[in-house]
């Protein structure tokens, strides 16, 4: 018999399921062969599709059962409120990394969208490496000893003479850089000690301190980076021995510290005998600069150096690195190895294959030219359809465009408006430490779909003038 056969005996099955009582049992295959003249084949395929209905159960060596229905109810989780009692905190957790639906125009992306990445060369990594004995091996805590390697001789090229440049062995490997936060916060700062950071930050760094416990003291930064005097003046005032920085196209206002400014931060940190967390987060995103490590020019072990590669080889790779001299170095391997144990050997050979191919080189090229086409593109549609919107500063690399609003406009209702508009956004309150300082957005270029970046500004501009006299 066909497969139109199974379905008639299914629904002839159901006329005699709807007038029997719940776990009475179906006649045996043997029976339903006999009675329909069917295969055996054919009755079983009429049962799966009762099954597939929910309306028979099939134990196996038992036999076939009518379902009993299930009652829809509300589930009580009300016990759960009293066992686990009040977080001590509560992280922020970013918008940025919502999923949004196909169908709006996602200015909220927090990486990059599949058509600037490396997608060739990041699929041939993968095939090599799972023939590779490291699909099957436990890695060295501290990494891939080619990986560490890489990262160190990255630095060592920007190495200026007379600084001693970077080993291999100074270089951790990290499951990404939020988890290299935050291990370095707990085995720099710890629980309860002051911690320098930039207002407004990367809100990835503000929820590590939070869920590490360490105490945020805000240092005002802006378009240019922060006021080394207003540095000096937090470490002596707080006690402070850390300062975490994105010396390089910060997120979210962009910033890139220029040379006199980052001579002066590190004289700074010297001069107090304490450590510079740098994250180099947008290494490879440049625009129309280049990142210039502050790492690179110190050598007495002030800075610890966090450099990733998921932004510009995959989402699906999420490896990373932090290399730091001397002492601190051993105590940041003992928490990541207590943390994470090691990252994924598999992942690290991916990572190291696609960066040390000759195309890679070519890719960066590329994704700059498109970077740069999106960043024009949102900023002159902001330009032209949200007037009363400024950026202080159209940044020379990274992902997003850091927007001041008039202070009537309530942002987060913004958002919401927008959002029925099919336009996401990002509230900037996430990367205040404190009280966020005015109205702004963080608005990405690096999503889906740049040609709708036009119309998605109009939309943006019309939520804006609603809520302006």
């Amino acid at each position: 018999m066909s497969h139109d056969s199974g379905t008639r005996i299914a629904a002839d099955l159901r006329a005699w399921i709807a007038a029997a009582a719940p776990g009475a049992r179906l006649p045996s295959t043997r029976t339903l062969v006999a009675r329909y003249g069917a295969s055996p084949i054919t009755v079983q395929r009429a049962l799966r599709v009762l099954v597939d209905q929910g309306v028979v159960e099939t134990r196996p060596g038992v036999g076939s059962f009518v379902r009993a229905p299930r009652i829809a109810r509300p589930r009580d989780y009300g016990w759960q409120t009293a066992a686990l009692g009040a977080p001590a905190t509560r992280p922020p957790v970013s918008t940025a990394l919502r999923s949004t639906p196909n169908d709006v125009t996602a200015l909220n992306s927090a990486y990059p969208d599949r058509e600037l990445l490396p997608e060739r060369l990041v699929r041939a990594a993968f095939s090599r490496a799972a023939r590779g004995d490291v699909a099957l091996t436990r890695p060295p805590p501290a990494g891939l000893p080619e990986l560490q390697a890489w990262f160190a001789a990255e630095l060592a090229a920007a190495t200026p003479g007379g600084v001693s440049p970077p080993t291999p062995g100074d270089a951790i490997v990290l499951p990404g850089s939020q988890s290299g936060l935050g291990s370095t916060f707990r085995a720099l700062v710890g629980a309860g000690q002051p911690l320098l950071v930039e207002s407004p930050t990367y809100w990835g760094a503000i929820s590590a301190a939070a869920r590490t416990g360490v105490r945020m003291v805000p240092v005002a930064s802006g378009a240019h980076g922060p006021d080394p005097d207003e540095v000096a003046d937090a470490f002596a005032r707080t006690g402070a021995r850390v300062f975490y920085a994105q010396p390089h196209f910060a997120n979210p206002t962009g910033a890139r510290w220029s040379p006199d400014l980052a001579e002066r931060i590190l004289d700074v940190v010297r001069r107090h005998r304490a450590f510079l967390v740098e994250d180099d987060w947008a290494h490879d995103l440049g625009i129309t600069a280049e990142s210039a490590p502050l790492a690179a020019r110190d050598d007495a072990g002030h800075v610890v150096y966090l450099r990733t590669l998921t932004k510009s080889v995959s989402p699906s790779v999420r490896v990373a690195a932090v290399l730091a001299r001397g002492p601190v170095r051993e105590r940041l391997l003992a928490d990541v190895q207590a943390e994470s144990l090691y990252v994924s050997g598999l992942l690290q050979a991916v990572a190291l294959d696609v960066v040390t191919q000759p195309a890679w080189r070519t890719h960066l090229r590329s994704l700059r030219r498109a970077l740069a086409a999106r960043r024009d593109l949102l900023a002159d549609a902001l330009h032209e359809h949200v007037p009363t919107a400024r950026v202080e500063a159209v940044p020379e690399g990274g992902l997003g465009l850091w927007v001041r609003l008039p202070d009537a406009v309530d942002v987060h209702r913004l958002a919401r408006d927008c959002e029925a508009e099919g336009v996401v956004v990002v509230p900037g309150d996430g990367w205040f430490p404190a009280e966020p300082t005015g109205s702004y957005l963080r608005l990405t270029y690096s999503g889906p779909d740049p040609g709708a970046f036009p119309d998605a500004a109009r939309r943006l501009g019309d939520a804006v003038a609603r809520q302006l006299p």
